[in-house]
């Protein structure tokens, strides 16, 4: 493996790591509402998250190697969603999501950590902002 690629992959998480992020969130849950290929991340019954083999995107308007990768629908305010569409090439518009208000990631190695944590976190909180304030209340105080 080329040195540069083995650094830009040591800096960014994997799909499995991600997942364990992703659960470490509190009153967290997984399942399978779609089929046993879309893993689905919520919190309270509300969803903040998908991961999806690439390959499942069949009609996605990307590239073949985009589809060898895991993908990751966020949710994200709509300004952010653009704007990180336009700094990152492996942030898409969410596939089979609503567009202004979800992005796919491409678990492709080339996002930062931090900058994948972050975009997880603030999925999860959009969510949670959402929430009555009791739901709130009992979720943050495990942050």
């Amino acid at each position: 493996m080329l040195p540069n690629l083995k650094k830009k992959m040591a800096n960014s998480l994997d799909q499995p790591q991600v997942e364990q992020y992703l659960l470490s969130k509190p009153e967290t849950s997984l399942y399978y509402p779609f089929g046993d290929d879309v893993k689905v991340f919520s919190v309270k019954n509300k969803m903040f998250a998908t991961i999806a083999h690439g390959s499942t995107a069949k009609s996605a308007n990307t590239s073949d190697e985009a589809k060898t990768h895991f993908w990751m629908n966020l949710k994200c305010d709509p300004d952010e969603a653009e704007m990180l569409r336009d700094i990152f090439s492996a942030v898409i518009p969410g596939y089979h999501m609503n567009k202004s208000q979800w992005n796919s990631i491409i678990l492709d190695g080339s996002i930062p950590q931090g900058e994948i944590k972050r975009m997880m976190d603030s999925s999860y909180m959009l969510v949670v902002s959402k929430m009555t304030k009791k739901d709130q209340q009992s979720i943050l105080a495990h942050l």
